[in-house]
């Protein structure tokens, strides 16, 4: 295994268990904290960080795909997770915050076009093999 692809793979994995705990904590904590809708909210988060987890993991694995296909559709996945799932997991608790997070609106779309771009560069480099 190349040593990027093992970054990838171990990044995704760390990644994925790490999206559990956040799912668990979202099924069990979060029920006297906030809404229903606030939890449908999380969830979203959790479902597309788990999507591109398991994506990473194909990627990791993919020996066809090249390194640089691979090196730019971790950096979109991991940033798209940061922004899109990471702003919906602090906008979902906004109402136990002591502080405002309006801020982060513009946040999850952008994150959301992270995780396009990193679906049409994986295209581009399939498309490219040889």
């Amino acid at each position: 295994m190349r040593e990027y692809n093992k970054k990838i793979v171990v990044t995704a994995s760390i990644l994925a268990a790490i999206t559990i705990a956040i799912g668990a904590f979202g099924a069990h904590g979060l029920k006297q904290l906030v809404d229903a809708e606030a939890i449908a909210t999380f969830e979203t988060g959790v479902r597309y960080q788990m999507y591109h987890c398991l994506a990473l993991l194909l990627v990791g694995f993919a020996k066809p795909i090249s390194e640089t296909t691979q090196k730019w559709v971790f950096r979109f996945f991991i940033f798209g997770i940061i922004f899109f799932s990471g702003s919906i997991y602090v906008l979902a608790l906004k109402d136990t915050l002591s502080f405002s997070v309006s801020f982060l609106g513009p946040v999850t779309p952008l994150g959301g076009l992270l995780f396009i771009i990193g679906w049409l560069r994986l295209a581009y480099g399939l498309f490219s093999l040889k």
